[in-house]
């Protein structure tokens, strides 16, 4: 086996940043032999991550060539893969894979990663992966391709998340994950944890799954994966331990096959609308697999490697991936100087309501300081704590936390009907009811106990920072703060600029934004800031089509192109047509006819009914004629092809008004905005490389918001 033919990739991309494969040969213990050790390592500290790109996989390939013959020769009786502090390796090269432009270059990458791995799954000696750390994508692959794994109580950051990115997981791990875990957990891993905020595993989980066949904690890993290889080598116990417990853990017949590859289709539709090319490709190759070998597995995702590599939609999926969530969103625009930042050792929340609990239970469990909450009174507090507490013990039964973590996460949490205990607190949110009333006295009332060092900040989705500040003695302490619910899984954060507000304020709600693992976005003090102006915008044009005669089938669904996360009416019923209707008269209150209020949707509100659609037995969603009974609609309904051109117009329109009034620096930061807080689908590449694309900001602004 040679890797010259592949030299042709090696000058693809200049920069490529080198995973290095360094040996090193290990005595185990029990007489098992001797074990060469590769580390993946590419010579930078722990903030840089390892991944693949053609040199690395030529030089982990020949350093796999070299050890087979070396087991050929009786030297060594094992050969292990594992990475350097944190990481096995993080995946894929993006820069490199962006930079393939045609089939026959995609093919010979994907061919590449083959041939390196297959030499890894037959060594002529056993083989084993030791996860440590992330290991993502071709990442896992490369553990995958190993005969045994263990894997870090420590470790984040597991999974394939090829689908999410535009890709397939084309290096063997679409054949070989089903065969160790399942088919329905390989659905999991492939669809359903990348199509859902790209979700991943951590070591406890990926061992309960059986992706990992040992568990260990991180203080001595690799000591105890080395142990653990020698014990395997000699046979006994622990051989046959991992034999049955991949027995009992893969289960599945030709039933429960097809079965996993129909929910996985069922999941693609209902997230996606099969909008993107890629996860339906997955499935393919999941269908397909079973009754293929693995060698004609891997021609089949060769092939769907090169096709996809060249499609617009993961092109667009990299820059908004690559460029905008992890290098803008890491680096906010406008955010000043951290050295300008205040410490936070105590933090308050103004009320115990849902959100006001996973704000506690956020704070709590990243920023690992006191957390107080205050309600009106104790049964409202306790509830308040009470969802906290049982919240760490849900985390606790799924591994997710240690026994020792939940017990100290729980003891940082209290409540009280007072807010005398914001005296020493650093940070003080408010989560109360959105009413500008309600929030001015909260922050009076705050204001009167806690030092005058202390930050305010608002979780307002809407109002006006500037004007909840303006009657406090130190208006320049408060900060907007805005999350976007669920707390836990939206990434969005919304950091507010009023025209008072201190630098040093700015600067501590930036470091704290980084502290819970938010991605924030400084925004201007304007009416519902960036998501929900974007979206009062699109759900007012959709309810106005509706009102003007629309039916709910075509105006629901006239978006369906763009493969959003949930149809309008269907996201209108989650957060409630109450909130919506709260929202767009706020919005039409601030800006004028532009945002459309439904008169409609206000009776569905009085008469009790909690959204348009209704589901029926067989699965089906109808408008009820009672709540037809309810309404009052024009004579005149729009296609289909009307109403995304209509919405895609305003949008256009919304977002060059928003530019131009300053609420955030760039249209970059639009697009971040709503693909971390709304869910934009990455495959649209952002909402401004969207709308040029389809013409609108042409139609409408006279200009594009890119260059070409």
């Amino acid at each position: 086996m040679s890797f010259e033919r592949y030299d042709e990739l090696v000058g693809l991309v200049p920069t490529e940043v080198v995973t290095h494969s360094y040996v090193q040969d290990i005595a185990l213990p029990e007489g098992a032999g001797v074990l060469a050790l590769i580390t993946l390592d590419n010579d930078l500290d722990s903030t840089k991550p390892t991944t693949l790109g053609p040199n690395t996989l030529i030089e982990f390939g020949r350093t796999l060539e070299g050890l087979k013959e070396r087991a050929a020769r009786g030297e060594i009786s094992a050969v292990a893969v594992t990475g350097k502090p944190y990481f096995l390796v993080a995946g894929a090269d993006l820069s490199t894979v962006k930079s393939v432009r045609s089939e026959h270059l995609g093919r010979l990458m994907a061919e590449l990663g083959h041939e390196a791995y297959d030499l890894l799954s037959d060594m002529g000696v056993p083989s084993f992966a030791f996860i440590n750390g992330v290991a993502l994508g071709g990442g896992l692959e490369v553990a995958l391709a190993a005969n045994y794994r263990t894997v870090s109580s420590g470790a984040n950051g597991i999974g394939l998340p090829e689908a999410f990115i535009g890709l397939v997981p084309g290096w063997g791990g679409v054949y070989r994950l089903p065969r160790l875990i399942g088919p329905a957990n390989a659905v999991k891993v492939m669809i359903e944890n990348p199509l859902s905020n790209n979700r991943s595993l951590d070591g406890s989980a990926a061992y309960e799954l059986g992706i990992a066949d040992a568990l260990f904690e991180p203080a001595d890993y690799l000591e105890q994966s080395l142990v653990w290889a020698a014990r395997v080598l000699t046979g006994g116990e622990a051989a046959e331990a991992v034999a049955q417990r991949r027995a009992r853990l893969a289960r599945y017949d030709d039933v429960a096959w097809a079965g996993a590859v129909a929910a996985g289709r069922a999941f693609v539709e209902a997230k996606t609308s099969n909008a993107a090319p890629a996860p339906s490709r997955v499935l393919d190759l999941l269908e397909a697999g079973r009754t293929l070998s693995q060698k004609e597995s891997a021609a089949a995702e060769c092939a769907a490697l090169s096709d996809l590599m060249q499609t617009p939609e993961f092109h667009a999926t990299v820059y908004a991936f690559l460029d905008l969530v992890q290098k803008r969103g890491k680096r906010p625009a406008g955010a000043p100087d951290r050295k300008l930042a205040r410490p936070v050792t105590k933090v308050g929340v103004v009320g115990a309501g849902l959100m006001a609990s996973q704000l506690a239970l956020l704070f709590a469990r990243q920023l690992k300081v006191p957390v107080v909450l205050t309600d009106i009174d104790q049964a409202r507090v306790d509830k308040g704590v009470g969802y906290v507490h049982a919240e760490i013990d849900k985390m606790l039964g799924r591994k997710r936390l240690s026994q020792d973590a939940a017990n100290r996460t729980k003891a940082l949490v209290s409540g009280s009907v007072s807010k005398e205990v914001f005296s020493d607190a650093d940070f003080v949110i408010e989560a109360v009811f959105e009413e500008m009333s309600v929030k001015k006295q909260v922050f009076k009332e705050v204001e009167a106990v806690v030092s005058p060092e202390c930050i305010l900040a608002t979780n307002t989705s809407s109002l006006s920072v500037a004007e909840m500040a303006a009657d406090l003695q130190h208006p320049e302490r408060v900060v907007g703060f805005h999350f976007f619910n669920p707390v836990a899984a939206m990434p969005l954060l919304e950091v507010v600029r009023a025209p008072k507000t201190d630098e040093s304020v700015l600067a501590t709600a930036f470091v704290l934004a980084k502290g819970l693992k938010k991605n924030a976005v400084l925004v201007q003090d304007a009416p519902a800031f960036v998501v929900n102006r974007i979206l009062g915008r699109m759900f007012g044009e959709i309810t106005a089509v509706f009102d003007e005669g629309t039916d709910a089938e075509t105006a629901d669904s006239a978006l369906r192109p763009l493969g959003l996360p949930m149809t309008p009416f269907r996201l209108l019923a989650l957060v409630g047509l109450p909130v919506g209707q709260h929202v767009q008269e706020s919005l039409h209150a601030a800006f004028g006819d532009r945002f459309h209020v439904s008169s409609n949707q206000q009776k569905l509100i009085e008469a009790g009914v909690k959204g348009l659609w209704e589901r029926q037995e067989d699965g089906t969603e109808i408008v009820p004629e009672q709540t037809l009974a309810l309404i009052e609609r024009g004579s005149t309904p729009s296609s289909a092809e009307d109403v995304l051109r209509r919405t895609q117009d305003a949008l256009a329109d919304e977002i060059g008004r928003m530019l131009s009034e300053g609420v955030v620096a760039a249209p970059e930061d639009i697009d971040l905005c709503m693909i971390m807080g709304a869910g934009w689908p990455m495959h649209l590449g952002g909402i401004t490389p969207y709308l040029d694309r389809v013409g609108a900001s042409e139609r409408v602004l006279g200009k594009t918001f890119h260059q070409a």
